[in-house]
């Protein structure tokens, strides 16, 4: 009889330690879960903040020699010749922004954009580009080292170029209508240059206010509205691929109607 009871005693006595170590193993477990929350809202969230310091070069412009009609008989590869006043291509731009951002040791140089696509940097004033017939819109402008547009009137080109024989207007772009071009963030991006990262556009025929046309950008889902026509650094970024929306909207948040106005890039980092 003592036997049987001592049997049964022990069983309890397990069966408490076990229930005592379930609960420290679910207490333990669910300490751990909130850690891993306390730990995941402790990681940086992206900011936008105005990009400041970089010399102004107001004097700058842009002209294009080549082609000199917007006409162009046969597609394929075609000369291009412009004019740079008052801005020399192939220095290094002046200041700190040379050294907090991705900087190009080749210097300063144009971009060149056809149709709101990637850009091509080109360093010296006459180089050629494949075209394929068809109806292009060309927008280039000056760019310092560091790739953040040069903002003046006199600054950029537009031209509607037409490659062929009767091409096709597939783009429809209206070239007096407000209208945005994607410059930056581009590629990959490594190291340090992760850290901060140039948001910059160029935006024609608008000018951007709290009260009037703006920018709206999508940074991996996280939204911010940029009432000001002027470049900005993205920070707070995580590793890997990094989805960047544009989109140009008016004083009620209403898009822009407009082949360029909306834009999608992808850019990626890594260590």
């Amino acid at each position: 009889m003592r036997t049987l009871k001592s049997t049964i005693y022990l069983a309890m006595a397990v069966g408490i330690i076990g229930c005592k170590d379930q609960k420290k193993n679910a207490t333990t477990q669910t300490e751990t879960q909130v850690e891993e929350v306390m730990e995941t809202s402790k990681a940086p969230s992206i900011t936008l903040e105005k990009l400041e310091g970089s010399p102004a070069y107001l004097n700058a412009a842009l002209g294009m020699k080549q082609p000199a009609s917007g006409e162009i008989k046969g597609g394929g590869e075609t000369d291009f010749s412009f004019t740079v006043d008052n801005y020399e291509l192939g220095a290094q731009t002046t200041g700190p922004n040379t050294e907090a951002l991705a900087n190009s040791g080749k210097g300063q140089h144009i971009h060149f954009i056809l149709n709101n696509q990637p850009y091509s940097a080109h360093y010296e004033p006459d180089f050629k580009k494949e075209l394929p017939e068809g109806v292009h819109h060309l927008v280039a402008f000056l760019s310092r080292s560091y790739h953040e547009s040069v903002k003046n009137p006199n600054s950029v080109v537009v031209k509607k170029l037409s490659v062929g024989t009767n091409p096709e207007d597939t783009v429809g772009m209206d070239i007096s209508a407000p209208t945005l071009i994607y410059s930056r963030p581009k590629g990959t991006y490594k190291g340090k240059d992760t850290e901060n990262l140039l948001l910059d556009f160029f935006v024609l025929n608008t000018t951007l206010s709290e009260e009037g046309n703006k920018v709206r950008a999508t940074i991996n889902g996280q939204e911010f509205i940029i009432t000001e026509w002027a470049p900005q650094i993205i920070k707070g970024l995580p590793m890997g691929e990094v989805s960047i929306d544009l989109a140009l909207i008016d004083a009620k948040g209403d898009y822009i109607p407009g082949p360029f106005n909306k834009v999608s890039r992808t850019v990626t980092l890594s260590e």
